[in-house]
């Protein structure tokens, strides 16, 4: 008996397919790891292009600030080195300071930048921020309410800034008496309110006499930059998008659905069902769709075999009670009976059915078994003609008179090999053997023959077990592969046959990929000649022969 099968659904019932063909993948054999890859690349690389044009944009605007700095620099110097505009004429030749000032009043300073002159030793001469109208710094906060108390100078940020100018002052002296030198001087540098500028400082030059210094410097480098961090703004939003859409589609479709299999999977655990059917995600074609279907096949087939289990207990139960019963009824029947004679008809009775059971009970053992043999072979290619051969010289060796022959029909070609268990296998034939001789009449001939049907491309090799006997009833024809059938002839011994036999023989078949059958043979006249017995199996290609 069978218990109805119950499943484990996130969702209303509806119709699943388990098997479905897969379709070809790309990105390494996995679409849904080639969208996550790709989405990570995309994300990356976006980052990777903002990156690398910040990055570049910075360098080169800097480096062109500089270069039109020198440029106007070299300009400004050429002309300061002039007697009549910022050279003295008296001995020694010097700076003039007055007309320098008013030279650097005079002539345009482009707005941003601020331009500084310094004599031979490094005096401050002039300061275009002091010859002009220009207010460094931002601008002034409004003014406070009449009344109002005196801003609190914080002590912290007042030495800030002290140390601010200390170190913006050590910079620019450095640079300037670089550039006293003789040579250029380029860099980023910082400035008095404690922003960076681009500066340049060049020898001002009368002949081969170094005069002084003045320096150029722009400063709008923060500005510059700032308008460069917003430039990448967009870059780091979108690629902050993609992965923000990124991690919601794995959420949407790992996570999520990952959840529903193992709360479908605790279900099962917890033996509110006996299934996993989730038909939204066995229809998906990813691995997700791949572990749905899996899962759902692996549940499927283990409620089946609780089922046959369940079913095998109760034939089993059933079976053992019948012997047991008869076992019962001898035992109370025994003292009452008055004579030898009946004694002696109780004891054979008796040890009738102590044989029964004991047959019984290992065919039962050797049927549960079964599956743990053939997981615990690997299987390998097995020479049909070989095994059959050896199976059938035991047979013959160890007949007795009286007993059905056995005759093996080789092949044409001589092999025929499969991919199997050559334990399990073995069984098969002797089961199938045992079977036939067990019908045979006295001095009969069991015919054993393997041929090739290349007709049937999926299971080309046949064995095939022909016996002499009555045949099988047409109506029996597929019950003699149930547990515990048995139908014997007339005047064969109760309980030599468990009725497991035939059932062994099908579940070993069937877990090689092949199927069994029976059939009569008849003659000319239609007349039942004995029972066929026929194995299909699946052929090993030519290469992986041994």
């Amino acid at each position: 008996m069978a218990s109805a099968t119950a499943t484990a659904r996130a969702e209303p019932d509806a119709p699943s397919e388990v098997a479905r063909p897969r379709r070809p993948r790309r990105f390494g054999g996995s679409r849904l790891g080639g969208l996550i890859l790709a989405l990570n690349l995309v994300s990356l690389l976006i980052l990777f292009i903002g990156a690398l044009l910040l990055n570049e944009w910075s360098r080169g605007l800097i480096e062109a600030r500089q270069e039109t700095l020198t440029a106007q620099g070299e300009l400004l110097v050429r002309v300061l080195g002039e007697p009549q505009i910022g050279v003295t004429r008296g001995e020694p030749v010097s700076l003039d300071p007055i007309e320098a000032s008013r030279w650097l009043r005079d002539n345009f300073i482009p707005e941003g930048q601020r331009a500084r002159l310094f004599d031979v030793d490094g005096i401050p001469l002039a300061d275009s921020y002091e010859v002009t109208e220009a207010i460094p710094g931002g601008p002034l906060p409004p003014a406070l309410p009449a009344g109002s108390p005196a801003p609190t100078i914080d002590p912290d940020e007042e030495g800030r800034q002290t140390r601010t100018l200390q170190q913006a002052r050590a910079e620019l002296a450095a640079e300037v008496d670089g550039a006293l030198g003789g040579q250029p001087q380029a860099g980023i540098r910082m400035s008095e309110t404690g922003d960076q500028v681009v500066s340049v400082s060049i020898p001002v030059r009368h002949v081969e006499q170094v005069l002084g210094v003045l320096t150029l410097e722009a400063g709008d480098v923060n500005e510059t930059l700032d308008a460069q961090r917003r430039a990448l703004m967009p870059f780091a939003l979108v690629a902050l998008g993609v992965n923000l859409l990124g991690s919601l589609l794995m959420h949407m479709f790992v996570a999520r659905p990952v959840m529903r299999l193992s709360t479908a999977a605790d279900e099962v655990r917890l033996q509110r069902a006996r299934a996993i059917s989730l038909p939204d995600l066995e229809s998906r074609k990813d691995e997700i769709g791949d572990l749905a279907r899996s899962l759902e096949t692996m549940t499927a087939a283990l409620s089946d075999r609780m089922d046959a289990i369940e079913a095998f207990a109760a034939d089993v139960s059933h079976e053992i009670k019948n012997p047991l019963t008869s076992i019962r009824s001898a035992l109370e029947t025994l003292p009452l009976v008055k004579t030898d004679a009946q004694r002696e008809k109780l004891t054979a009775l008796l040890q009738q059915d102590v044989r029964r059971l004991d047959r019984l009970i290992t065919d039962i053992s050797n049927a549960s078994r079964l599956d743990a043999e053939l997981n615990r072979d690997r299987p390998r290619p097995i020479d049909l003609t070989v095994l059959l051969g050896e199976i059938v010289g035991v047979y013959e060796a160890g007949r007795k008179p009286g007993e059905a022959r056995v005759v093996f029909d080789p092949p044409e070609g001589g092999h025929a090999v499969v991919v199997g268990r050559d334990g399990p296998l073995g069984q098969v034939f002797r089961n199938l053997i045992d079977n036939a001789r067990s019908f045979s009449p006295p001095d009969g001939v069991v015919r054993v023959t393997l041929a090739r049907d290349d007709l049937d491309g999926t299971r080309p090799v046949r064995v095939r077990i022909d016996d002499d006997g009555p045949g099988i009833p047409s109506e029996n024809l597929e019950t003699v592969f149930e547990r515990f059938y048995t139908s014997r002839p007339r005047g064969t011994a109760f309980g030599t046959n468990s009725g497991l036999g035939l059932s062994i023989v099908r579940q070993i078949v069937e877990a090689h990929g092949g199927r069994v059958w029976a059939a009569n043979r008849t003659d000319a006249d239609g007349r039942v000649t004995g029972a066929r017995l026929e194995v299909a199996l699946p052929a090993v290609p030519a290469g992986r022969r041994p």
